[in-house]
This record gives structure tokens, C-alpha cells and sequence, in this order.
């Protein structure tokens, strides 16, 4: 039988998005030899879409106290920050009763410091890997601006604040006159707003991903393009080839990073994930006909007004909705509406639709680490809305559980086995 030194000399990265590639060039540095699969070119899928943002303040998770009472409206606003679709309800019920049960006080505390382990770690990790790949021009020290239109809307964000206060965050509360001096494209007629100068942004998430690939390449990786259908293991467990439309690709070590995808091939390995899928929809502004410097978050509706390179990205909010369902495009149509009270110059003509798929765990904290009963499997899923965010970290992590180093925090909030 191959020895562990041996199986360990290989990895498969299964999923080409941002996560799959920060796993990619980590385990090269680490000394192994990488072999990266997905069914499209890396960094076109979810990874194109998002909204460039290093969020190293999001300590809060979705399932927050008073959720519950928030259903109806999930249910029956298709317009709202976060929605479940009628369709899929009987399919997502299981999962929501635990994300439910994520939302109380004690709960709601504990995924925030677990949340802060990866965040504080999430800059450095980054910077690492922009150096490495060259990618200084790609990455801004932006900080981000949180807008609230109306009183109401503000004061809803003060308990999420105070969370993210408790876990070290540096927020800056503005007046409408002191966030027009940070962004003059803003309308007079807000109420008040919030800077996160320690937030990072990318200017534009696919760009990224093809610096990363060129790092990946570079460092002698390869690239194939298969469409995976299943994983295939030996007596004792282990996992031996990728599945493909008509052929085999055989592993030694494997990495499962397919985000949203993750769960049949969790499952073809013998375990279970609650994996769910937000689906996440954007307007691409081309022409957007105002000049901006940084995202700005708006807090009364959750979605981002993100300048990138080329243009102006609308995106955000939740659609429970799975895999399968037809997209619902006035999901995206809907965010031009929205921010035109907050940058009333704002050009809407010409904008494009997108939408991709989130991976979500109830508890809104990802999978991360070695398959139990596998000695050299490996799960990197679940991010939520923080898959960009957390990639770099993500990456050193499981490269340095490949190598056999010691990581110097708790990584049980992350583990497999937690459900």
C-alpha cells in the first residue's frame, strides 16, 4: 500500500474558484505538487461575481436573535435583503431549523469570536499571497462606508455594531456632510453612516483569480478542465480517483473547494455537510457616469455599491433558493432602484445581470480542515458571503495541516464534525 510520505507528495484541489486557488498556491508553498480540477476556467463562477470586498469586520452571522420573526417576510417580500423562495421551502426546512437555532444570544457570541479567528487572520494572509503573485495594484486599503437613508434602518445596525466593537473592529460613526467629503457621489438626504477604515477591497475579483492562476502556473501547476461527477475510494476509505464524464483522474491527496457544489462529493467520500446555497445576484454598471473610491455598504437594503475596474458592481442580499431553480432577475433589477436615493447620479443604462451561488452553513462559519477517519482529505466550503475574505487564510490552513504544522488557534468551530 502507498505510504502517507508518498500520497502526501500530491494534492487535488477539486474547485477552481478563489478559496480553490488560495488552496492551490499554499500547497505549493508548502512544497507539494498541485493538480487543480473544476468543470469551468478558474475564477469564472462565483468567484467573477462577488463584491471584491476583504470584509475583516463581518464578525456578525446571518442568524441573528429575532430572526424568526423575520420568516414572513422572507417568504413573502421576493424584493427583501433576504428571501426564501416558496419553492424550495420544503427542501431548505431541515436547514433553516438549525440556522434558526444559530441565532441565540449565546450562540450568536460564540460563532463571532470563531468568525474573528479567521477574520484578524485574513490581511496578513492576503498580503502574503498579493505579493506573491504580484497583485499589489489589484488591492486597495479602501476601508468601506455603511449608509443608512433612514433613523430606523440605523438604529437596527447598532446591536451588529456593538458586536463587531466587542470583537476589536474600529468603526467611525459619520455625518451626511462628513461621508459627501469621502464620497461627493452620495445624496445630501441621508441619515447617517459608519466607516470601517481597516476593511479591504479588490478592484475587480476576477482579475484576481487570473493573477493567482499565473501564480499557480508559474509555481508548475496544472490545470484540468473536467466536469467531476463523483469520487471514487479504496477498501479503506481513502479516495483514489475523480469520477468524469467518461474517464478517471487518479489523486493522492484531495482537497474539496468546490463551494456551493461541495456536497455530492462530500458525500460520495462517505460524510454529510448542512451545505446550503445563497444565491447572490449583481448589476454591472459599465457606464456608471459617477466616480466613486471606495465600496459603499447600504445598510437600509444590505448590498454593496462597489467601484472595480471597468465599471460599477450592485451586489448582495440572500435568495435561498438552491441549485436548480430559475434565476429571479428582478433580484438584480431591483438593486438599481434601490440605490438611486443613496447616489441619485448614479447611470443604470447599459447594466448587466449575474447571478452565482454561495455556499452557506447554518451556523454562517465554514468548513475547514481534515475529512475525520481520512488521512489525507481535506474540506475548504461554506463560506457564505465571506468566500473572498477568508480564501488566503483558508489556503495557509489547510497547507499547513497538509505539511503537519501546528496552527496556534482553535480550529474546532471549523470542523466537519461540529454537526
Amino acid at each position: 500500500m502507498t505510504g502517507l510520505s508518498e500520497i502526501k507528495q500530491h494534492f487535488t484541489i477539486l474547485g477552481a474558484g478563489v478559496v480553490g486557488l488560495c488552496c492551490a498556491v499554499s500547497l505549493q508553498r508548502e512544497g507539494f505538487d498541485v493538480t487543480l480540477v473544476d468543470r469551468l476556467d478558474p475564477g469564472t463562477g462565483t468567484s467573477f461575481g462577488n463584491a471584491g470586498l476583504i470584509q475583516i469586520d463581518s464578525v456578525v452571522p446571518i442568524a441573528t436573535p429575532g430572526i424568526m420573526r423575520a420568516v414572513p417576510s422572507m417568504l413573502l417580500d421576493p424584493m427583501g435583503p433576504l428571501v426564501v423562495r416558496w419553492r424550495y421551502l420544503h427542501r431548505i426546512a431541515p436547514w433553516l431549523l438549525k440556522f434558526a437555532l444559530n441565532a441565540r444570544p449565546d450562540k450568536v457570541e460564540q460563532i463571532s469570536f470563531a468568525l474573528a479567528s479567521l477574520l484578524d487572520r485574513s490581511n496578513d494572509a492576503w498580503l502574503e499571497l498579493i505579493t506573491a503573485a504580484n497583485a499589489g495594484d489589484i488591492w486597495r486599503q479602501s476601508g468601506e462606508l455603511h449608509v443608512y437613508r433612514t433613523r430606523e434602518a440605523w438604529e437596527k445596525s447598532r446591536l451588529s455594531d456593538e458586536l463587531r466593537r466587542r470583537r476589536g473592529s474600529k468603526l467611525e460613526e459619520l455625518s451626511v456632510e462628513e461621508m459627501r467629503q469621502l464620497e461627493p457621489s452620495l445624496s445630501p438626504k441621508l441619515h447617517r453612516g459608519v466607516f470601517t477604515p481597516n476593511a479591504n477591497s479588490i478592484t475587480h475579483p476576477f482579475h484576481l483569480s487570473q493573477r493567482l492562476f499565473e501564480l499557480f502556473r508559474r509555481n508548475g501547476g496544472k490545470f484540468v478542465k473536467v466536469n467531476v461527477t463523483g469520487i471514487e475510494r479504496r477498501e479503506d476509505g481513502e479516495p483514489c480517483r475523480l469520477l468524469t464524464d467518461g474517464a478517471y483522474l487518479p489523486i493522492g491527496g484531495l482537497v474539496i473547494a468546490a463551494g456551493a457544489f461541495s456536497k455530492p462529493f462530500v458525500k460520495s467520500v462517505g460524510a454529510s455537510v448542512p451545505l446550503e446555497t445563497e444565491r447572490g445576484y449583481h448589476l454591472w454598471l459599465p457606464n456608471p457616469g459617477v466616480e466613486m473610491r471606495r465600496p459603499i455598504i447600504v445598510g437600509d437594503h444590505k448590498f454593496g455599491i462597489v467601484p472595480m475596474t471597468g465599471g460599477i458592481r450592485l451586489v448582495g442580499t440572500v435568495e435561498f433558493g438552491g441549485l436548480d431553480l430559475a434565476p429571479d432577475w428582478r433580484r438584480a433589477d431591483v438593486l438599481a432602484k434601490l440605490s438611486k436615493p443613496f447616489v441619485p447620479d448614479l447611470n443604470l443604462k447599459g447594466a448587466e445581470r449575474w447571478m452565482g451561488y454561495r455556499p452557506s452553513m447554518p451556523d454562517s462559519l465554514p468548513v475547514i480542515g481534515r475529512l475525520p477517519g481520512r488521512r489525507n482529505l481535506y474540506l475548504a466550503f461554506g463560506h457564505g458571503h465571506l468566500g473572498l475574505t477568508m480564501a488566503a487564510v483558508t489556503g495557509e490552513i489547510i497547507a499547513s495541516l497538509a505539511r503537519g504544522k501546528k496552527i496556534n488557534f482553535d480550529l474546532s468551530p471549523f470542523s466537519p464534525e461540529r454537526f
